[in-house]
């Protein structure tokens, strides 16, 4: 009597790998939002209420009343007073619909800021002002 040989093949399903994937998409979506990298420390006030805008341009005052720019991702420099509406003109022109970021620290004098936010006022550039959470 001869003996039949079946073939044996094994199926892989690739459903699971689909979902985990997907959630690992959604996960990564969801944190690059919040993470805005802000290498200058500056002590932000506090404030009940947080926004949900994501700025593309940064304009950072520190305690010693140094200011920095950025723009995206990239990494903040030193500026000027008078670099400032230059710079954030330019990153009107790459992307008209900017919101500019203002991190101050909380021991900047209401001046300083109130200047930063003339620039903005001028040049009809919509100006956050980023806080931390109580």
């Amino acid at each position: 009597m001869a003996l039949k040989r079946r073939k044996i093949t094994a199926e892989f399903s690739m459903a699971s790998m689909t979902d985990m994937i997907f959630l690992l998409l959604i996960f990564f979506m969801l944190t690059s939002t919040v993470v805005i990298p802000n290498a200058i420390k500056v002590v932000l006030p506090q404030s009940a209420r947080q926004t949900s805008v994501k700025p593309l341009a940064r304009v950072t005052i520190d305690a010693r009343l140094n200011y920095y720019v950025a723009y995206g991702n990239g990494k903040e420099r030193p500026a000027g007073f008078d670099e400032i509406a230059p710079f954030l003109r330019q990153c009107y022109d790459k992307e008209p619909d900017i919101y500019v970021a203002l991190y101050a620290d909380e021991s900047v004098p209401y001046g300083e800021i109130v200047k930063v936010l003339d620039i903005a006022g001028r040049n009809n550039f919509r100006m956050v002002l980023i806080t931390r959470p109580k």
